[in-house]
């Protein structure tokens, strides 16, 4: 890490996808790190890192420990429900002279979505600006892990696809996301990276193409059948799929994808190579 490189990361709500590889290779990097964790967490850690139990809705108590560890940037992986707990946290990375805030994005593009949790993203990154708190969004398309889980295949025995199945979308193993995440906030300037979006890649493909990966039946369907668990949630994953919108080119506002855009920040980790589906997978 050059002198002018931030050194003192939290991360926020590191549960079971990419918050523990970001620990992991902001360690890596000999970064100074704390996981901000919920006073009831059993979750264990790699040795190094710093637990600091939190309550999210208490503003001034966010700051304390935040500006007591000298923290540079804040890391949010957030999910779900906690999405909204952001707004607190922004206020006390804020307060606390935080550098730089990374909010919880880590998948498809959501500048200008205007409906359900990609538009919650985009408020709270709207936020964080009004406030004069600089952020990092990182879009990198569905998570290769997500993969199986997406098209229905453990519980169908089948890989289900939605619409065509012809629609490009982006890729990237959570591990890539970790160490790319890692290399960037640690090594480049951080006037690169102050309101900055980030879209990245590990594969480029569509579901027809990533099908092939796998010996068992192709189904294309109007619907992801409701007899299989979290339904609403692989439909959800399919439906922007099949309009485009889980590449990291999308333009939400626009309405189409630009191939060109998706990925573009990947030169940002020079010599670096992104693994592929196949590798991720173990295919």
């Amino acid at each position: 890490m050059s002198t002018n490189t931030f050194k003192s990361f939290a991360v926020a709500g590191v549960g079971n996808t990419v918050g523990m590889p970001i620990v992991k290779s902001l360690l890596s990097r000999n970064a100074q790190v704390i996981v901000l964790t919920r006073p009831s967490s059993k979750k264990s850690f790699p040795d190094g890192v710093k637990t600091v139990p939190v309550d999210y809705s208490d503003t001034k108590a966010l700051a304390a420990a935040l500006r007591e560890n000298s923290v540079d940037v804040v890391i949010s992986t957030l999910s779900g429900e906690g999405l909204h707990a952001q707004y607190k946290l922004a206020d006390a990375a804020k307060a606390a002279g935080v550098k730089l805030f990374v909010p919880s994005e880590f998948g498809m593009p959501t500048r200008g979505a205007t409906e359900g949790q990609l538009a919650e993203k985009s408020k709270l990154a709207d936020y964080a600006q009004s406030i004069g708190l600089p952020i990092t969004r990182v879009y990198n398309g569905l998570y290769q892990e997500f993969l199986p889980f997406t098209v229905g295949m453990p519980e169908a025995g089948k890989f289900l696809i939605k619409g065509s199945g012809n629609e490009a979308l982006s890729l990237t193993a959570m591990s890539d996301v970790g160490e790319y995440l890692a290399y960037v906030l640690t090594t480049l300037p951080p006037e690169q990276l102050s309101n900055a979006e980030l879209r990245i890649q590990g594969e480029r493909s569509t579901l027809r193409e990533l099908s092939k990966l796998y010996d068992v039946p192709v189904e294309f369907v109007d619907s992801i059948p409701k007899d299989i668990p979290r339904a609403d949630e692989r439909e959800w994953l399919q439906a922007y799929t099949a309009k485009g919108a889980m590449s990291t080119g999308y333009d939400i506002t626009a309405g189409r994808d630009d191939p060109g855009l998706a990925g573009s920040a990947n030169r940002l980790f020079p010599g670096f190579r992104f693994k592929t589906v196949k590798e991720a997978l173990a295919l």
